[in-house]
């Protein structure tokens, strides 16, 4: 069912423990994000931008919450469920910082949303490790390791400080996120049996095709304002999904080199 994408906080001592675990979110020096300095296009576009970047970063922490559930039932081993258990506080550090960026810049946009559709379908019939693996195979391996690299070329142009921060922080947890995914299957790919493999294989190939072909649309004018220029993600994100999604693949057997 479609809703409004709003967010809040509780405030009170509930704010002030999420702060003590987060501090990192009120050092940024938000009074130097000011939105009367860019040309009404241009703040109209970043508003968007970072509108959908906040609701982007909320549905990464409900796929986030999955998977912790899902490597509870598959009882994985316990250290690397600790590990995956604070992805999901990350995630919505995330969607705070995005959050706080549009209401720098004027406030959020409205968007509406499916709150039913926020985290990737499982297979009903797999067992609970292979459940366990689609997820991590599309948020982790997929996802993630997408997202970070281009953020991180991003980064490496960025010449705004508060987006520098806002960027370095986000790029710094996905790229523990990412990492996760490898991590996980070194561990469990001895243990997919081979109608679980054939699965997963089949699942990367195509939601790796429907990376590939996600459009993109023609930039309005060419200034950005924390996004990658279309021309730029154009150049940059094949080279991004063979070398950091499709190679790990390959190299574990989540990838038949037929399917390529």
């Amino acid at each position: 069912m479609s809703e409004r994408f709003e967010l809040s906080l509780l405030g009170g001592a509930i704010e002030r423990r999420y702060r003590k675990l987060r501090p990192e979110v009120t050092r940024i020096a938000w009074h130097k994000l000011d939105g009367d300095s860019l040309a009404p296009r241009l703040r109209a576009r970043a508003r968007n931008f970072w509108t959908v970047a906040a609701l982007a970063e909320h549905r990464a922490a409900a796929a986030q919450a999955a998977v912790l559930r899902a490597l509870v039932e598959a009882r994985a081993p316990v250290d690397l469920i600790a590990l995956a258990s604070g992805f999901v506080l990350d995630e919505l550090a995330h969607v705070e910082l995005c959050a706080r960026v549009a209401n720098a810049l004027g406030g959020g946009v409205p968007l509406a949303y499916d709150g039913d559709a926020l985290v990737p379908a499982t297979t009903a019939t797999l067992p609970p490790l292979g459940r366990a693996a689609e997820l991590v195979l599309e948020v982790s391996c997929l996802s993630e390791s997408f997202l970070g690299p281009m953020q991180r070329l991003q980064l490496d142009v960025e010449k705004h400080p508060v987006l520098r921060a806002v960027s370095s922080r986000i790029l710094k947890d996905e790229s523990a996120h990412a990492g996760f995914g490898w991590t996980f299957f070194d561990w469990a790919g001895a243990l997919l049996d081979e109608p679980t493999r054939a699965h997963l294989q089949a699942r990367a190939a195509r939601s790796l095709a429907a990376l590939r072909a996600r459009p993109v649309a023609d930039d309005a004018e060419a200034a950005t304002f924390g996004w990658m220029s279309a021309a730029d993600y154009r150049r940059q994100a094949p080279r991004i999904i063979d070398e950091r999604i499709e190679a790990p693949l390959v190299a574990r057997g989540l990838l038949s080199m037929s399917s390529k």
